[in-house]
């Protein structure tokens, strides 16, 4: 059973109507999803931090922790950052390579395309009980 979502932000939860992720993020949170983001910024302000905190129960940017995604590396991580393995993770990206390196280090994908089809995806992924 997948437990863990892990998503970028940049061309993800800055794209159009990224509002709608944002609640499914916190709805996530509510339901016992633990949920991370990935960024291969080089860091966030602590502001930023503040703001990003209620959605996520972990931020990994890439500038800080010394790995960046396509790395395997990152991605197993990050599971580990939400006490989870990466079989039990679903990572969400806007580049398809991104995702396609995380399906290899052991997580469910999504590649993002557009909200509607992102939220279509991760409601087929973690169904309400």
């Amino acid at each position: 059973m997948l437990k863990g979502l892990v998503i970028d932000y940049v061309g993800v939860l800055t794209d159009a109507g990224a509002d709608e992720l944002y609640a499914y993020l916190r709805a996530a949170r509510a339901r016992g999803i633990k949920t991370a983001l990935l960024s291969n910024a080089p860091g966030a302000s602590d502001e930023a931090k503040r703001s990003l905190g209620p959605f996520f129960d972990a931020l990994v940017f890439s500038g800080e922790v010394g790995v960046a995604k396509p790395e395997r590396e990152v991605y197993l991580l990050t599971a580990g950052l939400l006490d989870l393995p990466a079989d039990r993770c679903v990572f969400v990206d806007d580049a398809a390579h991104n995702v396609r390196a995380a399906v290899a280090a052991g997580m469910a994908g999504v590649h993002h395309t557009s909200v509607e089809e992102t939220l279509t995806e991760l409601s087929a992924l973690f169904p309400k009980p």
